[in-house]
């Protein structure tokens, strides 16, 4: 039984981006044994990739910590793990310095990675160059076809475990929404600055919808709780801090998902639910919604995310929304 270890330790959107890859790999090897190693953060998200076996969580914060014994404990506790794992596959979706010295040190026979350039490629049997103009998971299935791993369908399909979306459904009812009438989910944040579409703008949009009998919410990390804090004055209802499966689930339960390029975003998309991913451009290699480059709207004027106009997103918007306003019930 050929026993595989897939290696992405970050981001939320890259991990995602990995799983028309893993779907590609169980195809290929039905009986394969899959273990997945990702950061600590990250690792809930396996729960939804339903061809992954087992996951290995890293804690790099303790490995970046100062403490010498969690160092220690964690780095030889990883070494165990994928020492004596005995994998005759490993594929590293990442590439980075660290990914390269942990699927060299495997000992597997076969080594795959996709790398920046050359001069990592000494820890890979298969190392691939990745090509920038290539959407992120299509650097992925690239890295497979090129050793033989080519899918018959590509597919991209996120199974959220039942706890999670019956916790997205309690929110609901603790908040009187009904999953049954249209729903906006806005994330106003992203993981850097320069990508966040203005929140004054979000609410503008909200408050459109709203006044259409759309229901609307608001959700963030911990860290956007403050920030949003004006959004709930405005009596929107807002979820900050939730597990990440639990947002996920209330993006399956809401009619459209709208952010910036976002993990939720994408996870949304891998659940087949439909987004609109506001992003500072749209040129080749950029993370559009995965095969559906239309979700995604940009400013005339590449990295200026504010040029992006309230109108065209009310636009966009409406495309999905227009059609189920007139049919709410009060």
């Amino acid at each position: 039984m050929e026993n595989i270890l897939l290696i992405r330790l970050k981001a939320i959107g890259d991990v995602v981006f990995t799983l028309p890859a893993v779907i590609a790999l169980r195809e290929h090897f039905p009986a394969a044994k899959i273990t997945f190693l990702t950061s600590n953060e990250n690792a809930p998200l396996l729960r939804g990739f339903r061809e992954v076996n087992a996951v290995i969580a890293l804690d790099r914060a303790a490995l970046r910590g100062g403490n010498p014994l969690k160092i220690g404990s964690e780095f030889f506790g990883l070494l165990r793990r994928v020492r004596t794992g005995r994998f005759s596959l490993v594929a590293d979706f990442q590439g980075f310095g660290e990914t390269a010295w942990l699927a060299r040190i495997t000992g597997a026979p076969q080594r795959w990675g996709n790398v920046y350039g050359p001069g990592r490629s000494w820890a890979y049997t298969r190392a691939l160059i990745r090509d920038e103009n290539l959407h992120p998971a299509d650097w992925n299935l690239q890295m497979l076809a090129a050793c033989g791993v080519k899918p018959n369908v590509i597919e991209n399909k996120f199974s959220l475990p039942a706890d999670a979306l019956a916790a997205a459904k309690k929110f609901f009812t603790e908040n009187k929404l009904d999953p049954g009438q249209p729903t906006l989910l806005i994330q106003p944040f992203t993981s850097t600055a320069q990508k966040n579409w203005p929140l004054e703008n979000f609410v503008a949009v909200a408050r459109h919808w709203r006044e259409r009998g759309v229901q609307v919410i608001f959700v963030g990390g911990p860290a956007d709780r403050e920030p949003l804090a004006t959004v709930r004055a405005g009596l929107f209802c807002v979820a900050t801090g939730q597990p990440l499966l639990v947002s996920a689930g209330l993006a399956q339960l809401a009619t459209l998902t709208l952010g910036g390029d976002s993990g939720l975003g994408h996870l949304a998309v891998a659940q087949g639910k439909r987004v609109l991913m506001l992003m500072m451009h749209k040129n080749p290699g950029a993370c559009v919604p995965f095969q559906h480059p239309d979700w995604a709207l940009a400013p005339e004027t590449p990295d200026h995310i504010r040029g992006i106009s309230v109108d065209a997103v009310l636009a966009e918007t409406s495309r999905v929304l227009n059609p189920l306003a007139g049919n709410v019930s009060c």
